[in-house]
């Protein structure tokens, strides 16, 4: 799943900023689908925990599989 995410970034970007609104331009040029980069950034900016971030991005996954 992952790799078609990365795959199609740009289009993805979008996505993820909807998700996660304080996420900057700068930082997803940075993580460019990165998955490990997407969790540390979402841990950063709405500081969680390592844990929570990986929760959230595992659901968010899971709703893209089902669109």
């Amino acid at each position: 799943m992952w790799q078609k995410i990365k795959g199609s970034w740009n289009q993805t970007k979008g996505a993820i900023k909807e998700q996660w609104g304080k996420l900057t331009d700068d930082d997803l040029m940075e993580i460019q689908g990165r998955r490990d980069q997407l969790v540390g950034k979402i841990q950063t900016r709405y500081g969680i925990s390592q844990q929570e971030a990986e929760a959230q991005v595992s659901g968010w996954e899971h709703k893209q599989k089902s669109m």
